[in-house]
């Protein structure tokens, strides 16, 4: 009789760029092969759910379009025309390249590129050794977070909050800037039950009818970039009704005062005429807030991709302070908890090896730096060499057609360690296969709670993909680079990061699986003080010196506001240009990932544009119709989906699909801005002023 042979449940941590940092239970079905992928029930954040994405992540790991053996290009670059060659040839080419252009040029030359592909501190930060190691070109990470951080430490003086599985203990959760339903499956899970056990309302706050906005008690809809007025607005209303915690105020806050007199001329009507939402929804969103104490403010990562969006996210931060919210379980505000794990990576990144001279190059302004702008490129060396690991810029950065004609340069060298044919593996003159999270050891830290969980190796890699650990030792060795993480295993790296770092070792965590390093509820609600000398929470941030980035690059900008306040430094509509364009995350893919898979591709079904029905009617545009949208930086072919759950003036665009995807193969980032934001860089993905009009007929 046969034997029924029962998978394996093993534990993991999900690697994407996303705050959840989800733990993970995995079928394993043999030494190759996972089967389901689910949340773990015991994990207190994750409670047992995961995106649907990850948890049909086996469509990923055993995809037959995976590259499996390196390659090196053959044809014209973006030919698509490649060769396969051994690991030894591979490494040995780029290594010979390098080599080449640090003797031409300097060791600048050459720009280790990576992202956020994955979020394991082994896989993605060890690029940073090989590059301190041979004083490489910098990577200044601006393309996500600079804003949104900046915005939030600019109150508090660090970036950690309120215990997110408090939202569960609150009377009003406040989801402002984020398609939780979408992106933050967990968020919903403690916000529900919070509903469910408490009768706590739900206001979201977003600039369209996303799936989080649908399920709110209270939806709060504006237009991209005016989310400091509403801001502004629920604090008049609060000050007005004497609903603001002035015993609070005084012994935690710097300029009670100074902000209630500021905004005695920033009321509900104001606040219409810039965002959009009737003054109406504005005053029964802070009434909501004035009457339910314990008020737990998620606030996201969406509205601070403005050009404003360090100060509107600072905005909204400050609510909490004006109530005393802070005061109360299930009360304060959160966005991420990277504060709480002060973990030393000296080992993984070799900071102790970092020559302080060497430029940091603005990873937004890639297509700047790769087509010779000397500004982006500090005076210093044309770039002619780079390593891309975990990310994709020729579909992510913004301002593409400028990021394409960079790559398009024939002095230009590019090695990409991917896992599948991306755009920009397309224009790569060598590429390496990659392993997938369950293919190698690492570890997390989980920036939307406060974990820090194992992702142990669970299965054999295909073919003869390699762990980026592996790739940048190898280089090392063959360019000369020398540091004791470079003589390591991955497994060494976390457990001596662990130690270094005072969270016990890598046995120690394979037993627990996760470690929880939440602060005490007086910390974490900062009862003893806020994180600045004083102990106040700034609703007069210093700007120019919030501690947010050791690199504190500043950008040029107009004098910011004191006070919370309208910024407005956005780009508004105007005759040339009548719409506002966001670039909303899509449910089935993640960034430019998940975009190979099935069951995310039939659900997305093809690239459209969100536009309000009055508005296509004006234009005489019928849903589903091709249209072209375009402004200075270029034009990109689109679908119309009518949807009046967008104001009239603005498009949303939920992305990111391959630009291949596109009858053009010109992608949404065509139309993104590469400026820096202030104070210290960032994209303002969601601040785009286009045109829209009819496709001609071909």
């Amino acid at each position: 009789m046969n034997q029924v042979v029962r998978p394996k449940i093993l534990a993991s941590a999900c690697p994407h760029d996303c705050p959840s940092t989800c733990a993970l239970e995995i079928e394993v079905l043999d030494k190759h092969t996972i089967g389901r992928v689910r949340g773990a029930q015991d994990n207190a954040y994750t409670a047992g759910v995961v995106c649907a994405k990850v948890a049909r992540y086996a469509e990923r790991v055993h995809h037959p379009d995976r590259v499996l053996h390196p390659l090196r290009r053959t044809g014209a670059k973006g030919s698509g025309q490649f060769a396969r060659v051994s690991w030894d040839d591979a490494l040995d080419i780029v290594a010979e390249q390098f080599i080449r252009a640090a003797q031409a040029h300097g060791s600048e030359a050459v720009w280790p590129y990576y992202y956020a592909g994955t979020m394991g501190h082994v896989m993605r930060d060890g690029i940073q050794r090989l590059r301190h190691a041979k004083k490489y070109s910098g990577f200044f990470s601006t393309i996500c977070v600079n804003s949104a951080w900046t915005g939030f430490i600019a109150g508090t003086g660090k970036l950690a909050g309120a215990d997110p599985r408090e939202m569960a203990k609150s009377d009003l959760v406040v989801i402002w800037g984020t398609n939780a339903a979408n992106t933050q499956v967990n968020v919903m899970t403690h916000a529900t039950r919070a509903r469910k056990e408490r009768g706590a309302k739900l206001v979201v706050v977003d600039v369209y009818m996303n799936t989080t906005m649908q399920q709110a008690d209270l939806p709060v809809l504006i237009r991209p970039g005016t989310d400091g007025a509403l801001a502004c607005a629920v604090m008049h209303c609060l000050f007005r009704d004497d609903k603001a915690d002035w015993d609070y105020l005084h012994r935690y806050t710097d300029a009670p005062r100074e902000l209630a007199e500021h905004l005695l001329t920033r009321d509900p009507a104001w606040a219409a005429r810039i965002t959009g939402c009737p003054a109406e929804t504005i005053e029964a969103f802070a009434r909501l807030v004035g009457e339910r104490k314990r008020a737990y403010f998620r606030l996201g990562y969406g509205f601070s991709r403005s050009r404003n969006g360090a100060f509107n996210m600072h905005a909204a931060s400050c609510i909490a302070a004006v109530t005393g919210a802070w005061r109360y379980e299930g009360g304060g505000a959160f966005h991420n908890n990277s504060g709480v794990f002060h973990l030393d990576k000296s080992l993984i990144e070799g900071e102790d090896i970092r020559d302080p001279a060497i430029r940091m190059l603005d990873q937004s302004r890639i297509g700047a730096i790769l087509t010779g702008d000397a500004e982006a490129l500090q005076g210093g060396p044309p770039v002619t060499a780079m390593l891309i690991q975990n990310t994709n810029p020729v579909a992510v950065a913004p301002d593409q057609e400028v990021v394409k004609r960079g790559f398009a340069r024939d002095d230009l060298f590019v090695c990409l360690h991917e896992q599948f044919m991306t755009d920009t593996a397309k224009v790569a003159d060598v590429i390496l296969p990659a392993t997938m999270f369950v293919e190698h050891d690492d570890f997390y830290t989980a920036g939307g709670s406060q974990y820090i969980l194992l992702g142990p190796k669970l299965v054999e890699p295909p073919g003869e993909c390699r762990s980026n650990h592996e790739v940048i030792c190898a280089l090392a060795k063959r360019v000369g680079a020398e540091h004791p993480g470079f003589a390591m295993t991955a497994r060494e790296l976390i457990d001596r990061t662990l130690q270094k770092s005072g969270w016990g070792t890598l046995a120690d965590i394979e037993a627990s699986r996760w470690i929880d390093c939440q602060p005490d509820f007086a910390t974490a609600h900062y009862l003893n003080g806020f994180a600045y000398p004083d102990g106040k929470f700034r609703f007069k941030p210093d700007w120019p010196n919030v501690p947010f980035n050791r690199w504190h690059r500043k950008v040029p900008s107009r004098p910011i506001p004191k006070l919370p306040d309208h910024w407005n430094v956005i780009e508004e509509a105007e005759a040339e240009h009548p719409f506002r364009l966001a670039t909303s995350p899509a449910r089935g893919f993640l960034n430019s990932t998940f975009t190979e898979t099935p069951t995310s591709l039939s659900q997305e079904a093809r690239p459209t544009v969100m536009i309000n029905p009055e508005d296509a009617a004006a234009l005489g545009v019928a849903d589903g119709e091709t249209v072209l949208l375009g402004n200075r930086r270029g034009k990109v072919q689109i679908n119309a989906k009518l949807f009046d759950g967008v104001r009239r003036g603005v498009l949303i665009a939920e992305s990111l699909w391959p630009n291949s995807a596109y009858a053009d193969g010109r992608g949404i980032n065509t139309l993104t801005g590469a400026d820096s934001i202030a104070p210290f860089g960032g994209a303002a993905f969601h601040d785009n002023k286009v045109w829209l009009r009819r496709a001609e007929p071909r």
